[in-house]
């Protein structure tokens, strides 16, 4: 085809008979590209922007799952945030009652025993004023039975009761 190409080119006209031969070597070109090599590139081509159209449908829809898998993240953060923001406060409120619980068992506690203490001083007052109330009572029958069972003048009437007194002394510091 390139020799006649070349011959018609050669003479500066083209003749009837070869743009014919041409022309019908064109289309038959054409229809065995289009046979052999339009249909399988098409086929192909088709076949490559469905896959694109898919990858890109499927990257949308990926897309919009993670953007959407992010707002429930950034959701469930903010709820956990929420949620323990609201745990530290029932722990503070839990703490301040435990608090508030412990002073006021210990205030109680310590009530009891400033009121058992205070108790047993009276008490132990008490039995302190009836022992001495005992001794005195039983050293006055002494110093009256031995005044009694003997005439005294002042000076020994003195001394008899200083040294009950010591006596007395002495027997308080033993206790």
């Amino acid at each position: 085809m390139a020799g006649i190409l070349v011959l018609g080119a050669g003479t500066g006209k083209l003749a009837l008979g070869d743009m014919l031969f041409i022309l019908i070597s064109f289309i038959l070109l054409t229809l065995a590209v289009k046979h052999y090599a339009w249909g399988p590139v098409t086929k192909m081509m088709d076949a490559r922007s469905a896959k694109i159209t898919g990858d890109l449908d499927y990257a949308d829809s990926e897309r919009a799952s993670a953007e959407k898998l992010k707002k429930e993240r950034e959701e469930a953060l903010r709820n956990s945030r929420a949620e323990a923001i609201e745990i530290v406060n029932k722990a503070k409120d839990s703490g301040d009652t435990q608090k508030k619980s412990i002073v006021a068992d210990a205030h109680s506690e310590a009530e009891v025993v400033r009121q058992k203490a205070k108790s047993d001083a009276e008490k132990a007052k008490q039995d302190a004023m009836s022992e001495a109330q005992n001794d005195i009572a039983s050293l006055s029958l002494e110093i009256a039975s031995k005044v009694i069972s003997k005439e005294l003048n002042a000076d020994d009437q003195k001394s008899l009761i200083d040294s009950y007194i010591k006596e007395l002394t002495v027997h308080n510091e033993d206790k």
